[in-house]
């Protein structure tokens, strides 16, 4: 049986849309695009009118490509403000002999109830670990005999109002909210691995406009952080140096310069008017050393935030968005962080570009986390679903779709 899903990522410059479908534990990409966005701003809606387009036009782009019309998503929200707590639940099996979904999700509702504070609303419920009886440090205690479960939950809030204002963009623009995580946790799924699942590390999200530094804990996120620079800081550096405007700054970054400038050809140039229109010819080198002078700055007050939000050792460091996609940007990230730092590198065919990392990632986590509650959704419904097989011109059909709705994003 195949499962489709949604997700979508409201970003300052973009929006981005990535659906999936997953056969045999296979994830493989139906559709990737991005969006210009507007009226948002590191992931907060500033005017909803603009937003509601953005998004339109987004899910349009994304609707056309597939054939069918997207109707149902995963949200990706920033965790800006949010608030991580350690919670325990407990609660008695209802069949000694074994451990269900159904047991799994009553006892993290145990953990959850009376905790929640009125203002705040719930992202996501990570276990740490379950206890079954005498047993402990679980991961997962589906199938296990057992006749009281408990759990150690990492619990994760955001203020209800800016929430509420990008749910209600979603529906404005057409589509049902199934569930929401953190970008950050997209992020970390993105790179999941079993060897980073064991460690602490962090993973920094350079935006458009300001930069997330998350610290992950054996895979589950327990520290974040949002400093105020991030990408467009590197086109007002470039417009302002070269005194072009910022479309062509912009375009300078994304396809000329290097991200460090001794790797760069001085005799390369980048052909161009200032605002004022007076022509003016680049180098290569002279652009590059203004895009690593900025790049190297986010990077170090990164460095400097990551020391200031854990004493822990930090056994990797990723870095992903955007920006780091620029040409060289590996060699800058190991001449300040070190061998252990590494930047993401999206392999999976259909969106090789660290811009849809979140989105992909957090399809993942939200599969994950059906999976340790014993559920599975589909995104589509059956019409959809064929209309989807015939556009894509399919030989094989999955046996059934489910549509119930589980209630209040997936009951956490």
């Amino acid at each position: 049986m195949n499962e489709i899903y949604a997700g979508i990522d409201l970003g300052t410059d973009s929006i981005k849309i990535v659906v999936c479908e997953k056969i045999d534990n296979v994830f493989s990409v139906l559709s990737a695009v991005s969006s210009k966005s507007d009226g948002i701003r590191n992931g907060q809606i500033t005017d909803a009118k603009l937003a509601v387009m953005s998004v339109k036009r987004a899910l349009k782009k994304a609707s056309d490509s597939l054939g069918i019309k997207i109707t149902k998503v995963l949200a990706l929200v920033p965790p800006t403000n949010c608030r991580m707590d350690i919670m325990l639940g407990c609660c008695d099996v209802i069949d000694y002999d074994q451990i269900t979904g159904e047991d799994v999700r009553a006892v993290l509702k145990d953990a959850l109830t009376g905790q929640i504070e009125e203002e705040w609303e719930l992202i996501t419920a990570i276990p740490i670990s379950f206890k079954v009886d005498d047993k402990e440090n679980i991961k997962d205690p589906k199938g296990m005999p057992g006749k009281v479960l408990e759990a150690k939950v990492v619990v994760s809030t955001l203020p209800k109002e800016p929430l509420y204002r990008i749910l209600e963009v979603l529906k404005l623009s057409g589509v049902e909210t199934i569930d929401v995580c953190f970008s950050s946790t997209g992020d970390y799924y993105s790179v999941k691995s079993k060897k980073l699942d064991n460690v602490v590390g962090a993973i920094i999200n350079i935006g458009e406009k300001s930069t997330n530094v998350s610290i992950f804990n054996r895979g589950i996120q327990i520290k974040n952080s949002l400093i105020p620079i991030g990408s467009s800081n590197v086109d007002s550096d470039l417009s302002y140096i070269f005194k072009i405007n910022s479309s062509t700054a912009r375009q300078i970054k994304e396809s000329f310069a290097v991200a460090m400038s001794s790797y760069a050809d001085n005799n390369d140039v980048f052909d161009t008017t200032t605002v004022g229109g007076e022509a003016v010819a680049i180098s290569q080198v002279g652009a590059s050393k203004v895009v690593q002078a900025r790049i190297e700055e986010i990077l170090k007050v990164a460095k400097n935030e990551i020391k200031n939000l854990t004493k822990r050792e930090i056994r990797y460091i990723i870095i992903t968005g955007g920006l780091s996609e620029t040409l060289g940007f590996q060699y800058l990230v190991e001449d300040i962080f070190g061998s252990e730092a590494r930047v993401s590198n999206l392999s999976t065919m259909g969106i090789r570009h660290n811009q849809y990392g979140a989105v992909y990632g957090g399809i993942q986590y939200f599969d994950d986390k059906l999976s340790l509650r014993g559920r599975r959704y589909n995104m589509i419904n059956k019409e959809q679903f064929q209309a989807l097989i015939s556009a894509k011109q399919r030989v094989t059909t999955s046996d059934t779709i489910m549509n119930k709705m589980f209630g209040h994003f997936f009951d956490n």
